[in-house]
């Protein structure tokens, strides 16, 4: 059985960091990309980053470049998401998600997801 834990969310003021972890289990994910998604409150699921397991290619949504770094730990079957220079807008549950896929920042195209960790910037 697949599970995707996320943690490392909370509360944080404008202009700080916080990074999220994604541990995952239950299978092989070296053919799997490993993304993040976030929700915010009325808007839809939107892609934020994206890592391919195996060679370790990232992706970024342009609302998050230079401020966000998705990284993986393959001895600990972990992905990682470090959030810098935070914003309001970037207010959302954050999700991780894995799929065989070539549609890297479409939400349908991902297979598994976490349950989702609350991230809150404070102006």
């Amino acid at each position: 059985q697949v599970q995707l834990v996320e943690s490392g969310g909370g509360l944080v003021q404008a202009g700080g960091s916080l990074r999220l972890s994604c541990a995952a289990s239950g299978r092989t994910f070296s053919r799997y990309v490993m993304g993040w998604f976030r929700q915010a409150p009325g808007k839809e699921r939107e892609f934020v980053a994206a890592i391919r397991w195996s060679g370790g290619r990232t992706y970024y949504a342009d609302s998050v470049k230079g401020r966000f770094t998705i990284s993986r730990d393959n001895a600990k079957n972990t992905v990682y998401l470090q959030m810098n220079s935070l914003k309001p807008e970037d207010t959302a549950v954050y999700y991780c998600a894995a799929a065989v896929v070539a549609a890297i920042a479409t939400p349908s195209a991902y297979d598994y997801w976490g349950q989702g960790t609350q991230v809150t910037v404070s102006s």
